[in-house]
């Protein structure tokens, strides 16, 4: 199986200068997690932009789901900043005969306490099993597009009632 990932920015690669916690996405980082982890499967990354989830419009995600659309690959994990990670996986669901899972980190990779590598492997166990359709993968859960919310309050991702 080849895995095609996806970089969008988001926290997961954030890089933070000083004690004003300034900071800007850099380059991504899963490639090293992936080398690190020896993984056993086909796979490819492309950056397609460097974006703060805040920063991202529905603009940028037909950029993305153009791109995908024209794309020969069937399996993506895209890694995309948790605040519109939500938005930006409903939009994807018009894409059929393709299986995707978006993923994020709710602390920067580059921080030694962070959740980017567990997701990163979530995401990618979920998309070797999981149907063709669009999914999130954050916290230990899988959640299907559409149906899932980011809770800022508690900071995690929750389903929700929709169906």
């Amino acid at each position: 199986m080849h895995i095609r990932f996806i970089t969008t920015g988001g926290t997961i690669d954030k890089v933070y200068f000083d004690e004003l916690s300034q900071f800007e996405v850099g380059e991504s980082v899963v490639e090293h997690i992936l080398r690190e982890a020896l993984v056993q499967f086909d796979w490819d990354v492309v950056p397609l932009m460097k974006k703060d989830s805040l920063e991202i419009h529905d603009a940028d995600r037909r950029v993305l789901r153009d791109y995908i659309a024209a794309d020969d690959a069937t399996h993506y994990v895209i890694t995309h900043g948790t605040d519109t990670m939500p938005e930006t996986a409903e939009m994807l669901q018009s894409l059929e005969g393709r299986t995707i899972v978006l993923t994020g980190a709710l602390t920067p990779a580059r921080f030694r306490t962070t959740d980017a590598v567990f997701n990163i492997g979530m995401a990618v166990a979920a998309v070797q099993v999981a149907g063709p359709g669009v999914y999130i993968s954050m916290n230990g859960q899988v959640f299907r597009a559409g149906r899932v919310r980011k809770n800022r309050e508690e900071n995690r991702f929750e389903a929700t009632d929709r169906s």
